[in-house]
């Protein structure tokens, strides 16, 4: 069956956030769909959404809800025609969608390990007691309390240049950003280096870009399957599946970590109470394919181990 290439005169419409990185995202998979089809750059539209997580921003997320908060919108607009497909940042995305719409297509994972930003410390491990850091993340602030309870942790958010200019202010001594949304806006060097993720798990599927179409458009899905990554919905299958079992969203203390190699896949998952004060962390390792059934069983192991109530808070 041959595939309706998209043109200038019936555009292909692709949904994002409107952020630097998001454009940035978004474009890339304009770039990888160009290159897989032959089309020209003016038969894609880029349509800028701005989501619940944009518009608030004099206060924490888990003050305004913990799921969709970047992706809500965008997933009305898809449902209700306005756009084709929609581009996301993989660690924004609940682990339930909408009726209607599917995820199936994944770009080439970027590094997935948290950038250490400073301009005046050169690394995590230099961190004295009673420095501010600053992040708007409740994984970091837990994971930071939890390492260095004599740290004081701040609440930060805003974009990149946003963040830095906080830093340069004084507001706090270092920040943490995603080394994947820097290398993909060029700006590596922002980022005093990666941070190791023996030392800071990630965020579920940090690093990963996600394309979401409306489950019944099979033009889109055919336009989708030569950009998809396999390698890269291998690992998020069982991070997705980890978070899933936990009940969790991009804004709840857990991190963890899937790596495939030689055919085995390596999976690494922490949970954390909010304040730092309690931390469980555990791996699990076996074939590839079982990698969804992997996720579930380290979730309940960690769950488990840390007792009953111990996310009640996520209620």
């Amino acid at each position: 069956m041959s595939i309706e290439i998209p043109t200038p005169d019936r555009p292909l419409k692709i949904g994002t956030r409107g952020s630097p990185l998001a454009l940035a995202q978004a474009y890339e998979t304009r770039a990888r769909l160009m290159a897989a089809h032959g089309a020209e750059e003016s038969a894609f539209e880029v349509v800028v959404i701005k989501t619940t997580g944009d518009r608030v921003q004099d206060r924490p997320l888990k003050e305004i809800g913990g799921k969709g908060l970047f992706t809500k919108e965008i997933e009305e607009a898809m449902l209700s025609g306005e756009i084709d497909i929609a581009v996301h940042s993989m660690k924004d995305m609940p682990v339930a969608q909408p009726g209607g719409l599917v995820l199936d297509c994944y770009l080439p994972r970027e590094d997935p390990r948290d950038a250490f930003v400073s301009p005046h410390i050169d690394s995590i491990f230099d961190l004295a007691a009673g420095d501010v850091v600053g992040t708007s993340s409740l994984r970091r602030r837990a994971q930071m309390l939890h390492r260095r309870p004599d740290l004081e942790v701040v609440e930060f958010r805003g974009n990149v240049q946003t963040r830095l200019r906080k830093l340069e202010d004084g507001v706090a001594r270092c920040t943490f950003l995603a080394m994947a949304g820097l290398n993909r806006l060029g700006m590596a060097e922002v980022a005093r280096g990666p941070v190791p993720d023996t030392e800071m798990l990630p965020a579920i599927a940090q690093g990963a870009i996600g394309i979401e179409r409306r489950a019944d458009d099979h033009r889109m899905a055919a336009l989708l399957a030569p950009i998809h990554d396999a390698a890269t919905a291998e690992r998020l299958a069982a991070e997705r599946a980890f978070l899933a079992e936990l009940d969790g969203s991009c804004e709840t203390p857990i991190a963890g970590l899937a790596e495939v190699t030689d055919g085995t896949l390596r999976l690494r998952g922490e949970i954390l109470r909010p304040d730092g004060s309690e931390a469980h962390a555990d791996e699990i390792s076996g074939p590839v394919a079982e990698g969804t059934a992997m996720g579930r069983e380290l979730a309940r192991s960690l769950l488990g181990r840390a007792g009953p109530g111990f996310l009640d808070w996520l209620s």
